[in-house]
């Protein structure tokens, strides 16, 4: 038996939504294209080539759906795991989540337009809605996330402040969603029948109320003066009759974030991406349950939806996640992004051409992305040449050392402890 590596070269994969980005504009195209030996998923006889159409995710890590495969055996990284789970997991990492799975799910995303208005459910529900619908929820567990911009990020995350959706509900044009009774102060008792209203109205009524809202003047939205450009650019790639235009715009956050920004969603927060190129990872689950932007047969339960709503974050301030200085970093050029929750943390690397970094001894496993550049990598007593879009699993127990090439190195590092 060969001995083990502390580092295994990785195949990935990257799926086709039509959300995502054409062709060579895809991030998560060009990166998986340049994974050594990557072939086409339809004819694995053939090389992958990127084709004129809408490269959505890549996936990096176990999820059976799109699991990854050791790039010089072709065996599936579960398998290996599976086999010598001590050594590359570490006893406390199995013994924390109870199985021999990675606890997280690393993707690149790259999103042209807005993908579907949705939450993930808690663990409570997701494990009831599996028992029922396994083929539909393909596990039990939550689906807390990160994303990481690696270019300009546009998303709706969370709900607005309070006071910020009451002032909204005052025009005329949505005054119809407003809770029969109401309470002297807006809250979130109201944003939950405000919320359930809107995602239940019928086609009519919100194609109306959308022609009425950008009727208006943007001075009329106050500080969300935004509504009335940004309304036409989501009705053209969904429907003017979408109520997630509604419920998106009126009470969610719209965040743009820059490269190197963060956002964190919890379980059961509301959410949706609208485009840019992301970093992003989520404990270990694939469960979703959507309301809008997506035609309505593709849509869920509204009444489960409204069940599992949480309603923080209120504000975008409290939806970002700052990445802080890794403590293990000798160079101070890696921050750690850590949300949270017990399932993982995040590490990117930013080195100019020849600088250097060393990263102490991580105590679990990772799933490690050359994102931009090259480097020289040491991984305890083994050296390899990192290229951009290489993807590695790191055993538990592993040192790494960087030296970037010409270009520098941008590097993301998904790992738990």
């Amino acid at each position: 038996m060969a001995p083990l590596e502390p580092v295994y070269e990785l195949k990935c994969s990257c799926n086709s939504y039509p959300w995502g980005r054409q062709g060579e504009k895809s991030a998560a195209a060009r990166l998986c294209a340049k994974q050594p030996g990557w072939v086409d998923q339809k004819d694995v006889s053939k090389p992958f080539k990127i084709e004129d159409e809408p490269y959505a995710e890549m996936w990096m890590g176990t999820y059976p759906t799109l699991p990854s495969y050791v790039a010089k055996t072709g065996q599936d990284l579960q398998d290996l795991l599976d086999e010598h789970p001590n050594e590359l997991l570490g006893r406390n990492v199995i013994e924390k989540f109870g199985h021999t799975k990675l606890p997280f799910l690393p993707k690149v995303l790259s999103i042209a337009k807005a993908l579907p208005l949705q939450l993930h459910p808690n663990k409570e529900i997701a494990s009831q809605l599996h028992e029922k619908k396994p083929d539909q929820f393909t596990d039990p567990n939550h689906k807390p996330e990160i994303a990481l911009a690696l270019t300009e990020f546009e998303a709706f995350c969370g709900f607005k402040p309070l006071g910020q959706i009451a002032k909204l509900m005052q025009l005329g044009p949505l005054q119809r969603y407003m809770p029969q009774v109401k309470k002297p102060e807006f809250d979130d008792q109201q944003l939950k029948a405000v919320v359930k209203k809107m995602l239940e109205a019928d086609d009519k009524s919100v194609k109306e109320t959308y022609s009425a809202l950008t009727s208006l003047d943007s001075k009329d939205f106050g500080e969300d003066s935004y509504i009335p450009k940004l309304a036409p650019r989501l009705a053209e790639q969904y429907s003017e009759a979408d109520p997630g235009l509604l419920v998106a715009l009126i009470t969610m956050n719209y965040m743009v974030l820059q490269r190197g920004e963060s956002i964190y969603i919890p379980a059961d927060g509301i959410h949706a991406y609208l485009s840019g190129d992301i970093i992003e990872c989520m404990a270990r689950s694939n469960n979703v349950l959507n309301t809008g932007f997506c035609p309505r047969s593709e849509r869920d339960n509204v009444e489960l939806f409204i069940s599992c709503l949480t309603f923080t974050p209120h504000s975008a301030e409290e939806a970002m996640l700052r990445g802080q200085s890794f403590e293990r970093s000798e160079k101070s050029k890696t921050l750690r992004f850590a949300p949270p929750l017990s399932e993982f943390d995040m590490l990117q690397t930013s080195l100019n051409g020849g600088e250097m970094e060393s990263l102490g001894v991580i105590k679990g496993p990772g799933i490690l992305l050359a994102t931009e550049g090259s480097a020289k990598m040491k991984a305890n007593d083994k050296e390899v040449e990192l290229k951009e879009g290489q993807v590695f699993f790191v055993a538990q127990g592993t040192a790494l050392e960087f030296e970037a090439g010409k270009e520098g190195l941008l590097m993301h590092m998904a790992y738990v402890e």
